[in-house]
């Protein structure tokens, strides 16, 4: 069985429209999760450990201003479209739309006013919430009206995300939870004792500022190859890595599929992700800096979290080689990513 409780979390402040932000919490034997209705924002994710222990595994912060300052979108939906745009540039049936640019000359993750800072309108499910929003034509540079709904719901050990838009206009679409996961507990150091493997035979290179080259390389033979669990402190040392912060593609289809697994061996906690996306954003927080004060005070250093981010290729829409990422009128987008929480 899941309860679902809503409560107040928060007034948005007044030059944000102000508004009432609420708190969702959905609670199994296993698990319970609090989402906000501020960026459909996952702000705790509480699970057990091998001695039954519940700890919260995801960074955040205690109260809604944490949430409305700048962050590195922790917990949130990311849209319109997730990931990197080159340039905040791309083309579409003859016409050029420029999108804003706040990752360098790249655009990220929807821009100066994303999903992820908007507030949304939630309906209680019997084993969950569903937060809709109407995107506007032209709100941050993208075209037609897009109707956008994202759907959680848990069941056991099991925490469903599911998306659903429909557009006026053709308009790229990808969008992703950008939730930080550390499966010792929000506010532990590091994420290097962790083991992670992730069933992806190709990968995609970039550049100096985090845009694909085009390139869809193997993994085969180098330090990108997951296939096989690797302990992640190690690997980054073995590999000289700094972190990481790639596309990893996954078999293409409609298909639910096992695409990575985490396992933590002094709790035993285990995550396992699904998904029907071609694609998952592995991002080891190289850009945590231990600046926010985090949950219970906690600081977030470099390194303290992960993030798995199921979603379109970076860069899709000017990559016609990448999978599609065009929603056309009469069409619907459509996407489930399932996060499994265990222990072992």
């Amino acid at each position: 069985m899941t309860t679902v409780r809503r409560e107040a979390f928060g007034r948005m402040p007044p030059e944000e429209g102000g508004g009432e932000v609420e708190k969702f919490v959905l609670q199994s034997d296993s698990v319970r999760v609090e989402i906000l209705s501020f960026g459909c924002i996952v702000a705790t994710l509480e699970t057990r450990d091998r001695d039954g222990q519940f700890s919260d595994v995801v960074l955040g912060f205690d109260t809604l201003e944490g949430y409305t300052r700048k962050h590195p979108f922790f917990g949130a939906v990311v849209g319109r479209v997730a990931n990197r745009i080159a340039n905040g540039r791309f083309k579409l049936d003859g016409k050029e739309y420029q999108l804003f640019l706040n990752n360098g000359p790249n655009s990220l993750h929807g821009g100066a006013k994303g999903f992820d800072k908007v507030l949304w309108s939630p309906q209680v499910l019997p084993n969950g919430v569903r937060f809709f929003r109407l995107s506007p034509d032209g709100e941050e540079g993208y075209p037609g009206d897009l109707k956008v709904w994202v759907t959680y719901t848990l069941s056991g050990r099991e925490l469903a995300i599911n998306y659903q838009a429909q557009t006026s206009k053709t308009t790229p679409i990808s969008l992703t939870n950008h939730a930080y996961f550390n499966l010792a507990g929000q506010g532990t150091r590091d994420v290097y004792d962790h083991k992670i493997s992730i069933e992806a035979d190709s990968y995609l290179p970039v550049d100096d500022t985090k845009i694909p080259t085009g390139e869809v390389a193997a993994v085969q033979g180098t330090g990108f190859d997951l296939r096989q669990p690797v302990e992640l402190g190690k690997h980054l040392q073995k590999f000289h890595l700094d972190g990481f912060d790639h596309n990893f593609c996954l078999r293409q289809g409609q298909d639910r599929c096992l695409v990575a697994r985490v396992f933590h061996p002094p709790t035993g906690r285990t995550m396992e992700v699904h998904t029907t996306q071609p694609g998952i954003q592995f991002y080891t927080g190289n850009n945590l800096d231990g600046s926010l004060k985090g949950k219970g005070a906690a600081t977030y250093p470099k390194h303290s979290a992960f993030c798995l981010e199921t979603q379109n290729w970076p860069d899709a829409i000017n990559k016609p080689h990448f999978p599609n990422v065009l929603l056309h009128p009469g069409e619907e987008y459509n996407h489930t990513t399932w996060l499994v929480f265990n222990t072992a």
